[in-house]
């Protein structure tokens, strides 16, 4: 079964009963088993994703206090990024 009649079917409920009438009621059950186990994978995924990016804001939040406090900005810490110089070197004229 492909992702697009997955999501076919997960859009529309007449389409879900339509391809459930084809299946027996120990494959409902089955099929019932695995999508509630995938769903809890997904909710533990978004739930670390989550708790990552709020413990990431919050060393962000701590290191711009400590930057603050000691006094510096941004701009201190980065100074200025070297040029870099695009594409080949000139060829060298011979004589």
């Amino acid at each position: 079964m492909s992702t697009e009649s997955l999501e076919r079917i997960a859009r529309n409920k007449n389409v879900a009963r339509a391809a459930a009438r084809q299946l027996s009621m120990e494959q409902l059950h089955k099929l019932s088993e695995v999508i509630s186990e995938v769903i809890e994978q997904k909710q533990e995924e978004e739930s670390r994703r989550q708790a990552e990016e709020s413990d990431k804001a919050r060393k962000l939040a701590e290191i711009r206090e400590a930057i603050n406090d000691a006094g510096l900005s941004l701009d201190d810490l980065v100074g200025e990024q070297p040029k870099r110089r695009r594409g080949r070197p000139p060829k060298k004229k011979e004589a």
